[in-house]
């Protein structure tokens, strides 16, 4: 027997030593209820092709490359070909990951993933540099400074994103519906998401803006409402929940906030292969609004935990959608962390709304389709003539003096323009909610 051979055959039983004892953890971990008996054996052939593979890299290729590297990148590579969402990350992806979640982390301030090898943008995040810079959801990044994606891993991809606060990081986005490619400068900022914002539209109507689902975005949500109701005189005619470009987040973040205006009922259930993956959640009485009317908005950019809630609130006829189809995330990544200090995010269930519809690659499509579109007024020459401008008008009989508009309101209304110029979407929602509440007051 060559040494060649001999070198090929000890790095097999290396390998197969080294798979078999991930087997076994994995399971003991996620697969311990699995039977024994039905796990599969080891696939001996593939095995036989990639430790050839690893030892034509080990002795030909043109540098030396660490096993630890080898073995690394065939992991990455073993994640990376199931989906666009599991992937391995090493020990400090896994720290940014666990920092992303408490709501301050360094960089852009975009949701992203990976679509024919370029980076997507699933959806730029409330008051961070992407979003000041004009980055939409749906654009493909194609180019990182001088950097082609191309060939990029997305962990690669957003390790170039993030970087030292005030750097500037040029971007080339391809975009839909413009003639060629876009270059974006971004200042880097450390990003800190305050998921939850609210305001009174006109009175009685609030309006709660939810940009990411954090550990405590419910809790803050629920805060947001009640000083609404306070500043209302105690209740509120009728709310939206806008979701647009929400990227998702924690899951229990989105349960909480679909709980928040349901008395009862499923929320979301998940199904996978093991037990652990399926879940299911259930409301608890008692909604915030007191059963007053709700309109969602969400985009394109409205992924996973958005979806849940507006596909929960929606099956349960509590909300009406508005906007336009949905991302269509409808998976579940677990976390699985490892021994060394890395972890694995593995997709382990799909996500199903109360009336079993499942959210992965179709979203949710809205009751009321309407597109972001852009509202003009129209300069008017002059003013038309109305029955109060006529000299010697009778007055209109109800004891209410006529109040004449000064200058300064005349200039206040040319400074503040319209809800239907700034928020074409959101304009629209809020005179639903005004129908909504006509018509709940004539029933009661």
């Amino acid at each position: 027997m060559s040494v060649m051979s001999i070198k090929r055959k000890n790095v097999l039983l290396v390998l197969a030593g080294v798979l078999a004892g991930l087997a076994l953890s994995i399971g003991q971990g996620v697969f311990a209820e699995r039977d024994a008996g039905s796990t599969a054996g080891l696939p001996v052939e593939e095995l036989r092709t990639f430790s050839d593979v690893f030892g034509r890299i080990k002795n030909d290729y043109v540098e030396e490359v660490p096993d630890k590297d080898m073995l690394e990148n065939a992991i990455r590579g073993m994640l990376s070909g199931l989906d666009p969402h599991s992937a391995y990350l090493d020990q400090e992806q896994f720290k940014e990951l666990q920092v992303g979640t408490t709501g301050q982390f360094g960089g852009l301030g975009i949701e992203v993933g990976m679509e024919d090898g370029f980076v997507k943008v699933i959806a730029p995040i409330d008051d961070t540099p992407a979003k000041r810079a004009g980055i939409e959801a749906g654009d493909l990044i194609i180019r990182l400074d001088d950097t082609p994606v191309k060939g990029l891993t997305l962990g690669e991809a957003v390790k170039i994103m993030r970087g030292k606060p005030g750097s500037v990081l040029k971007l080339t986005v391809v975009r839909e519906g413009a003639d060629q490619p876009l270059k974006i400068d971004i200042k880097r900022a450390i990003i800190k998401v305050k998921s939850v914002k609210a305001r009174m539209l006109e009175d009685g109507f609030g309006y709660v803006r939810i940009s990411q689902f954090q550990s405590k975005t419910a809790e803050n949500m629920v805060d947001s409402v009640q000083k609404l109701k306070k500043e209302a005189g105690g209740s509120l005619k009728g709310m939206v929940l806008d979701l647009r470009n929400n990227p998702g987040g924690v899951l229990n973040g989105a349960v909480a906030v679909s709980d928040a205006f349901l008395k009862k009922g499923l929320i979301v259930y998940t199904e996978g292969r093991v037990n652990d993956s399926k879940l299911r959640f259930n409301a608890t009485p008692d909604d915030i609004l007191d059963s007053a009317p709700l309109v969602v908005l969400v985009n394109r950019g409205s992924a996973s935990a958005s979806e849940i809630v507006s596909g929960a609130l929606q099956d349960h006829r509590r909300a009406i959608i508005v906007g336009s189809q949905t991302f269509g995330k409808g998976s579940v990544q677990t976390i699985l962390p490892l021994s060394n200090g890395t972890a694995v995010k593995l997709t382990t269930a799909r996500y199903y709304t109360p009336s079993g519809r499942s959210i992965q690659a179709e979203g949710i499509v809205p009751d009321i389709k309407l597109d972001q579109v852009r509202v003009s007024a129209v300069e008017r020459t002059f003013e038309p003539i109305k029955e109060a401008d006529l000299s010697r008008h009778l007055i209109n009989g109800n004891g209410k003096k006529e109040k004449k508009k000064t200058d300064k309101d005349a200039g206040k209304e040319k400074q503040e323009k319209p809800l239907a110029q700034t928020d074409y979407q959101l304009y629209e929602a809020l005179n639903l909610l005004k129908g909504l509440s006509i018509q709940r007051e004539a029933m009661q």
